[in-house]
């Protein structure tokens, strides 16, 4: 078993015999946010750290199926509530692709397993950039899935109106075959010609009233789009109606109902202080919230699909203060999870769609230009 200079992993694992299938052999990363019979499932928290499942979730029984082959469970924060590649219990996890800099959140280690060549595939979950900021940050490839389209079940929650499973690999190829294999879809054609893509430059915010982040980054990307087929134009998203941070609080702490506050001095010192905030939502707050997201949900966009960067500012540094830096780390990510849209990073270019063919089939163009 190869060593793990990146704390990318929490607990390893000898593989096992692969079953024959389209993934035979490949190794296989798992977020340790995913149930696996046998070994050791922590949800990144002090509550779980000895707790071993009777069952896998399905996502990863449906990649064991195929043929991978686990090698271990990755690196997160505190059950997932966070930006950085931070956790209190298991250390902070280091990025291979740009040391020093943040792996990004909360599939920290499965990003970091990647591009330290620990591992061939890995598996992860985005509630507001989780997939694609580690992604980017560590310049893999990741899918944050349509909202209901891979099953959850085996996956502690976080947010369940907006939490989703995605694969991660090193190409879009890779990607696109674990995600045939996680939905049972057939894999798209690569196609980028005859789509129009809204080139975005500043995303629509949570509905807090904070002004979000602008970039010009997505500029670099229009000649090489163009030139693939694709006609480029300028897009804005619509706000939402109300604040929606209110109904992310809400679910977040029915999510631990069973054991906040009654377990509190279990949790760590900032998840403690994020559970405690959420409190605070107001009946009436969170009402409005699911209705804007409600809206929001049904709004029909007048392009095929979106590209902007994934991170518009700095990569901050891995040992960076997570309250100051994850709003506007996470402004061009936020908003795809609240409308349940598809988004793929290729690095910290992010295409978005309403389906996860969209995103992909245009993955699968760009990579093979």
């Amino acid at each position: 078993m190869s060593t793990d200079p990146y704390n990318a992993f929490i607990t390893r694992v000898e593989p096992g015999e692969p079953e024959p299938g389209p993934l035979s052999g490949q190794t296989l990363a798992v977020k340790d946010l995913f149930d696996t019979a046998g070994i050791r499932t922590t949800y990144g928290s002090s509550l779980y750290a000895d707790h071993i499942p009777d069952r896998n979730a399905t996502a990863v029984q449906r990649l064991l199926d195929a043929g991978a082959v686990v090698v271990g469970k990755t690196h997160l924060p505190e059950f997932a509530w966070g930006v950085l590649g931070q956790s209190e219990w298991y250390g902070t996890c280091q990025n291979p692709a740009q040391p020093g800099k943040t792996t990004g959140g909360s599939s920290s280690g499965s990003a970091a397993a990647l591009a330290g060549g620990l591992c061939e595939l890995a598996l992860g979950s985005d509630t507001g950039c989780s997939i694609r900021l580690p992604s980017a940050a560590c310049e893999v490839v990741g899918l944050k899935s349509q909202w209901g389209l891979i099953p959850t079940d085996g996956v502690y929650p976080l947010v369940p109106t907006l939490d989703t499973v995605g694969p991660m690999a090193r190409s879009v190829e890779d990607v696109t075959l674990m995600w045939s294999v996680l939905t049972g879809r057939p894999p798209p054609a690569p196609r980028l010609a005859g789509l129009t893509i809204g080139i975005l430059r500043q995303p629509p915010g949570i509905g807090d009233g904070r002004e979000t982040e602008r970039s010009d980054a997505a500029e670099s990307w229009v000649a090489d789009l163009e030139s693939l087929g694709a006609r480029v134009v300028e897009a804005r998203i619509p706000e939402p109606s109300a604040n929606t941070w209110p109904q992310f609080q809400h679910e977040a702490l029915q999510s631990h109902a069973a054991t906040f506050p009654s377990r509190a001095d279990e949790y760590g010192e900032l998840m403690q202080k994020k559970l405690r905030a959420a409190q605070r939502a107001a009946p009436d707050e969170i009402e409005a919230a699911y209705r804007a997201i409600d809206e929001w949900r049904r709004y029909e966009p007048d392009v095929d699909l979106y590209v902007s960067p994934c991170y518009a500012i700095e990569l901050p540094p891995d040992d960076a203060d997570e309250l100051e830096v994850r709003l506007p780390l996470t402004s061009f990510l936020r908003w795809t999870n609240l409308t349940g849209w598809a988004g793929l990073a290729i690095g910290n270019m992010q295409l978005v769609a309403r389906q996860d063919e969209v995103v992909l089939a245009a993955g699968l163009a760009w990579e093979r230009g």
